[in-house]
């Protein structure tokens, strides 16, 4: 095995804004993994693709890549729907996979993925940047080590600008709640993922799905599309812990306020919060109050960075974070990364909250 791990990336697009924002830069930056070959649908894109980002190898079939000798390991950052294809030929190749989230369409999708991975003896890492962010591994250090005394409630939002009525029509694949890539699973999905991982999971839970924007019209066609994906989703309800926990997620026409995290303890509280939302590499303010009333900002430990301290802050990072512990697993065999059976897990929670929002009642999970 090469000192840095070979990685083959599906879906190196220039024009992809999340992997141009963040695995980009990443792999760039990275002292762990190396982006030796690029894959996009065309053979003019890929090479163009390869040329900008240093790779060594171009390729217009996935099939191809992911068989290549030349690479260790596999990224797929393509759109939601076309998640399953490429990430299972990796997997029937032997190849590790880093997926982005949410890892499928739907939960049946990753269930199969989890089960070809486990099969395959391969590691696997699955786009839920938070649980790498180091503010939220300290948050989560401090709740454990008894810092706010017995937790009583967390309350979370998360308002992300979610663009008005008018999109074009390469955007409006969104309506559609089967490709799986809407309010629910993404935004809410990484919201109610970070309760999960600083606080563990509801015992019972009592949600809201709503279609709030319900028509698109299409700025480019002129056509007006039905939206059948949340936009809006609200869930309370109490945590295996006994804390109460409530969480709304929404995408706002315009100006969000990001995300915000409020724990209560009988001992103090603490507040973490950015502008976007938990996963992305803003860093995420942490303030804490104690016996008093005040809140004031708490520095977050060094230790929870894995990355050099030259390595590229916002959205890079969390990435980066991921990449780093996604080579040190396909080298050690120590995965401390959210894996694919950490998605099935998710999958099955977005289930659980749709569920109850159909049945009208209270679900026990």
């Amino acid at each position: 095995m090469p000192n840095k791990i070979r990685l083959g990336l599906v879906g190196a697009s220039l024009s992809s804004h999340w992997a141009s924002e963040s695995h980009f830069p990443a792999l760039a930056a990275s002292p762990d993994v190396e982006l030796t070959a690029v894959c996009t649908s065309k053979p003019e894109s890929a090479e163009a693709a390869r040329v900008a980002l240093g790779a060594r190898l171009a390729f217009h079939d996935y099939r191809e890549m992911v068989n290549s000798p030349e690479i260790d390991a596999v990224g797929v950052v393509l759109r939601v729907p076309q998640h399953y294809e490429p990430t299972k030929a990796a997997l029937e190749a032997g190849k590790h996979v880093y997926t982005e989230w949410p890892l499928a369409r739907n939960t049946t999708e990753a269930e199969e993925l989890a089960a070809l991975a486990r099969a395959s003896g391969v590691q696997t890492v699955v786009g839920l940047q938070s649980r790498l962010s180091p503010t939220l591994m300290y948050v989560k250090e401090l709740i454990e080590s008894g810092y706010l005394g017995e937790v009583l409630s967390y309350n979370l939002s998360g308002f992300r600008y979610g663009g008005p009525s008018e999109r074009p029509s390469s955007r409006t694949w969104l309506a559609d709640a089967a490709n799986g890539a809407n309010t629910l699973t993404i935004a809410f999905g990484h919201v109610i993922d970070t309760l999960r991982f600083v606080a563990g999971d509801f015992a019972q839970m009592r949600s809201l799905l709503s279609v709030q924007t319900p028509k698109w019209h299409e700025t480019d066609t002129g056509r007006t599309v039905d939206v059948t994906a949340p936009d809006d989703v609200q869930v309370n309800g109490r945590l295996i812990s006994g804390a109460v926990a409530s969480v709304h997620v929404a995408a706002a026409p315009w100006a969000g306020t990001g995300f915000r995290m409020e724990i209560y303890g009988r001992d103090g509280t603490m507040v973490v919060s950015n502008s976007i939302s938990p996963q992305r590499g803003e860093t995420l303010r942490l303030q804490a109050a104690r016996g008093t009333n005040e809140l004031a900002d708490l520095e977050i430990p060094g230790r929870f960075d894995f990355l050099p301290p030259d390595f590229p802050r916002g959205n890079p990072f969390n990435v980066g974070q991921l990449y780093s512990v996604f080579a040190e697993a396909i080298r050690t065999g120590n995965n401390a990364a959210p894996t694919f059976e950490t998605a099935v897990d998710l999958h099955r929670v977005l289930d659980d909250v749709t569920r109850s929002s159909d049945l009208g009642h209270e679900t026990c999970v």
